[in-house]
């Protein structure tokens, strides 16, 4: 359900040829879209739709549905049994329930900010980590309150914030105990030489990961540096050893290394650009990728894999019923 003037993702970057952007594609594939006026006639339009429908997913600011006229209550006699989720940037209460937010300015409030990049500056996180958090959010809590209401006939109201569902996530900083060695410092986050991004000869970058000691020795062994196994165990930030196998890295192109490495098992593996995800033996037999870029669920049903994404499928509200 859109406003009268359509999504505003539908312009945000560059456009194609049909007016449209790719990411608002991507992210309605497959989705049947109308659009309502809420503060005229759309709101009989909605009240029929939340009459029929098991989910109700709603992303604006606290309050603005009931100022609109769409209470608690009021969705209760429409539908006893219907799943509201409110998903927001701060939640339905608390004194930053209103404020204004993006993905950035939800992660830095959850404090993951600045544990990521190096020790110069956090950097970026991409994709976006709190919207994606706060979408599987909403999901997993969906999904339960449709097996309770399965099991008692009671509907729900779900309060999901995108800050704490960053925040959710920050357990290993949060959860550190005084432990936590900050940014870029720390195992997981660039401290480690044996978890690392590392530049290659020609400018690319290899991703380094043999966090087990097994792993840590073949790597070891195959480079050629024997001598590096029993210093995996040097304390954090592993400053010196970091400076031995960058520039050991260094000394090779990505694909010397990836010739190099073919076939030993030790966590390494080159660090591709997205036009190279398609040309993946991997990627291509399980078909996770279609021709137009459009990635499937991630998720076989009983070995099946997923149908082909359809595109959006826009109708007018007179002709919702009538479709439907």
């Amino acid at each position: 359900v859109e406003p009268p003037g359509g999504d505003p993702m539908r312009s945000f970057g560059p456009l194609d040829p049909d007016g449209t952007t790719p990411a608002y594609k991507a992210l309605n594939a497959g989705k049947t879209v109308v659009r309502l006026d809420l503060k005229g006639e759309g709101k009989r339009e909605l009240e029929w739709l939340v009459a029929d429908a098991d989910v109700l997913l709603e992303s604006f600011r606290p309050g603005t549905l009931d100022r609109l006229g769409f209470t608690a209550g009021r969705l209760r006699a429409l539908n006893p049994r219907l799943i509201h989720c409110a998903l927001s940037g701060f939640g339905q209460t608390g004194p930053w329930r209103l404020r204004a937010g993006h993905d950035l300015t939800y992660v830095a409030l959850s404090g993951g900010l600045s544990r990521m990049g190096d020790e110069s500056a956090p950097a970026i996180p991409f994709p976006p980590l709190a919207d994606h958090a706060g979408a599987m959010q909403a999901v997993t809590a969906i999904l339960a309150a449709l097996v309770r209401r399965e099991r008692t006939g009671e509907g729900a109201y779900l309060d999901v914030a995108l800050q704490e569902s960053a925040l959710a996530w920050q357990y290993l900083t949060l959860g550190a105990c005084g432990r936590d060695l900050g940014r870029g410092r720390d195992l997981l986050n660039g401290g480690a030489a044996y978890y690392r991004i590392y530049r290659t000869r020609d400018g690319r970058f290899l991703a380094v990961a043999p966090i087990e000691a097994k792993f840590w020795q073949a790597f070891c062994q195959v480079v050629g540096r024997p001598d590096l196994i029993a210093r995996q165990s040097e304390p954090l930030p592993q400053t010196a050893l970091i400076a031995e196998v960058a520039a050991l890295i260094a000394g090779q192109s990505l694909a010397e290394w990836v010739r190099l490495l073919e076939g030993v098992d030790c966590c390494v593996e080159p660090v591709l650009e997205p036009s190279e995800v398609f040309g993946q033996d991997h990627v291509e037999a399980r078909g996770a990728v279609q021709p137009d870029g459009q990635v499937l669920l991630p998720t076989r049903f009983d070995g099946v894999a997923q149908a082909p994404r359809v595109p959006l499928h826009e109708v007018e509200t007179a002709t919702w019923e009538e479709e439907s």
